[in-house]
Order: structure tokens, then C-alpha cells, then sequence
């Protein structure tokens, strides 16, 4: 349980928690841009389900205040629409692997195993805001957006812009949750490990986005 936090400026707090959410509004957006264009989905199937799970939990199991709570909302909007991508898109990269049964029984079983996970971590932790959570499922996306780029071999779905929008969005609820907890230890390596993982999937997709003779700059 996080204990003890810090009071900083209301103002302070609200400037970086709304920017989060422009940032990782965009990040959405250019996902589902990208996917329609390339006809793919655009983030990992245990991410996605990580990601729809903590926003529905804390949009109507454990409720935010705002304005996190409308930028929740959002999310878990443009999140449903990723998903559909997933669920259109996503077998014909599993055509042996994953019978269409196989496929959607698959995602239906990650998703309520996020679901109940993110909400036994809340109830365990007394954590009902989700901070553990919602850091340390980030981290688990740094990772698979590095796993797909080298697995599909391949800038397919993706774009530096995701990328950068992802870091940047990350960036400012971990300053923004240093400043209330300078004492945890966990949520300092969470951030750092995000921060360095983001950098390192970036610095991949711009030298796989020259090997594919793309400007890295231009495909948005």
C-alpha cells in the first residue's frame, strides 16, 4: 500500500494528469490510424487486454475522480475500437498456430485473467487508484511493443509517432506520482525500466522504418 504521499500544487497535479491523457489520447489514435491503414492491429493482444481491463475497472469498479475519470472513459472508448482491430486483424498473423476458436477463446481467457488480476492487485494492495497496476502493465507493454516489432520483422502497424506519443504520456504521471511517493522504491524502478524500454523500442522501429527505405518521420 502507498502510504505517506507528498502534497504537491492541485494545479501541478492536474497539468500532468491531463497531460497523460492528451498523450496517451494520441498514442490511441495514431494506433488505430495506423492499424486501418495497414490493415493489422497496432498493440500486443495481453497489453490490449491489460489496458481495457484497468480502464473498465477503474472507470466503474473503483472510479476515479476526475479529471481522470472522463480521460478513463476515453480511453477505454478508443481502446474497445483497438480491440476490434485485434479481433479483424489479428487471426491471419496466427493462421496455423490459432484455429479462429482457438483465437477469440484465447483473448477472451486473457482478458478476464487482466481483469481479475488488476482487481486483485487493487483489493491486495489497498490500491484503488491503480498506480502498481497501471505502471507495472506499462512496463509489460514496452516489452511486447519491442516483442512485436522484432517478431513481425517489420514497421507494419506501427509508427515512430506511437512510440514517442507512448513515451511522453508515460513520462508525465511518473513525474507527476514521484512527486507524491519519492520514498517508493518499486514505482522509481517501474519508471525507469518503462523510460528505458520505450527509448530502446523507438531507437528499433527507426532503424527497421531506414532498412524498409521509409522515412521514419513521414509515416504517421
Amino acid at each position: 500500500m502507498l502510504k505517506n504521499p507528498v502534497h504537491i500544487d492541485p494545479t501541478l497535479s492536474s497539468f500532468l494528469m491531463v497531460s497523460s491523457g492528451l498523450f496517451w489520447t494520441i498514442t490511441y489514435l495514431l494506433i488505430l490510424r495506423r492499424g486501418y491503414e495497414d490493415k493489422t492491429y497496432g498493440m500486443p493482444m495481453v497489453a490490449l487486454c491489460a489496458n481495457v481491463s484497468w480502464e473498465f475497472i477503474f472507470s466503474f469498479v473503483y472510479p476515479h475522480p476526475q479529471p481522470q475519470l472522463a480521460i478513463d472513459y476515453l480511453w477505454l472508448l478508443f481502446d474497445l475500437g483497438i480491440v476490434g482491430q485485434y479481433l479483424w486483424y489479428g487471426r491471419k498473423e496466427f493462421p496455423e498456430q490459432l484455429p479462429p476458436r482457438l483465437f477469440y477463446g484465447t483473448f477472451l481467457i486473457t482478458l478476464v485473467y487482466c481483469a481479475l488480476t488488476i482487481a486483485f492487485m487493487a483489493q491486495e494492495f489497498e490500491d484503488y487508484i491503480g498506480i502498481y497496476a497501471a505502471f507495472a502493465q506499462n512496463l509489460l507493454m514496452s516489452v511486447l511493443f519491442i516483442r512485436m516489432l522484432l517478431k513481425r520483422s517489420s514497421s507494419k502497424g506501427q509508427s515512430l509517432y506511437i512510440g514517442l506519443s507512448k513515451l511522453v504520456g508515460t513520462v508525465f504521471p511518473s513525474i507527476l506520482f514521484y512527486l507524491y511517493f519519492p520514498h517508493s522504491n518499486l514505482l522509481l524502478l517501474l519508471f525507469i525500466g518503462i523510460f528505458l524500454l520505450d527509448l530502446t523500442y523507438v531507437g528499433l522501429l527507426y532503424r527497421k522504418l531506414k532498412a524498409e527505405n521509409l522515412s521514419p518521420w513521414r509515416k504517421l
